[in-house]
């Protein structure tokens, strides 16, 4: 632990535009289901400088190999656990955004189905010197998975609110892996997914998830929220369509994603 501790305040910087075909490959592939603004939807810093590896620093996974930026802790399966986004302004269509990421802590604990490590990673993303958006990321790494630790029974929900029913298909993910060059195989490689992180069939991305919750939010606000905090509850599974589920009550909105079968893997709240 002593060494892991070294890691944190290790930083790194990378650049991105916002193109006219990124905002046109998220409209696509979120259409219906974004907040109507007029400006860059909402969600989109998730496509900007993801991490580009040769395929030799990639590991079994799909992932970049920890020991570069994240240290290798010796735990082999990553989950997006959640985060919180605060936004200062908003981005604009030909955008050059610097995108400064540092990590900002680490630690273990003990759960039900092993070891874990949790990584709290800040990002700033700025346009010259301007701040549009501070957001805090929680990474997990976790022990090689069994049938008995992910597919474990939940408890399930009736949605409370205004509700998005969404079909989400194998392509829908391909495309949202694609824009955010994220290689994880549990959204794309089906026997992997199955077989090896013992999943019951293809997982939905955790941000993809965020982006409906905070465009549901937005809509219902009428106007984009200030922050927007968010904590994946149970693997959301490709199949039969899903609920975006949200509540306002004043100027905040609690928001959740709900299973077909009523179980909710993600929760969120929103403030105007």
């Amino acid at each position: 632990m002593n060494e892991l501790i070294k890691c944190i305040g290790r930083k790194i910087e990378r650049r991105d535009v916002i193109s006219e075909r990124l905002i046109a490959e998220f409209e696509a592939t979120f259409s219906p289901h974004l907040f109507a603004n007029g400006a860059v939807p909402l969600g989109a810093q998730w496509c900007l400088s993801p991490d580009i590896v040769v395929p030799d620093q990639i590991g079994g996974d799909g992932h970049p190999k920890l020991g570069a930026f994240l240290p290798n802790v010796g735990l082999p399966r990553r989950m997006w656990a959640g985060g919180e986004l605060t936004f200062h302004g908003h981005f604009s269509l030909g955008d050059v955004v610097k995108k400064h990421s540092e990590i900002a802590d680490v630690s273990f604990k003990e759960g039900k189905s092993g070891r874990l490590c949790f990584f709290k990673i800040n990002h700033h993303y700025f346009v010259g010197d301007r701040l549009i958006v501070a957001e805090r990321q929680d990474v997990v790494y976790r022990e090689a998975a069994t049938a008995q630790s992910v597919n474990a029974p939940q408890p399930t929900v009736s949605p409370q609110g205004d509700v998005w029913k969404v079909t989400p298909t194998s392509t829908m993910l391909f495309r949202y892996s694609a824009m955010t060059f994220n290689g994880h195989r549990i959204h794309y490689d089906d026997p992997y997914a199955r077989n090896v992180e013992f999943y019951e069939g293809l997982v939905v991305h955790g941000p993809l998830q965020a982006t409906l919750l905070i465009n549901l939010a937005a809509t219902l606000l009428g106007h984009a929220p200030k922050t927007f905090s968010y904590r994946g509850v149970s693997p959301l599974i490709l199949g039969e369509p899903f609920l975006v589920d949200a509540v306002k009550t004043g100027g905040a909105v609690t928001v959740q994603t709900i299973s077909s079968s009523g179980v909710v893997t993600m929760t969120g709240q929103v403030a105007a």
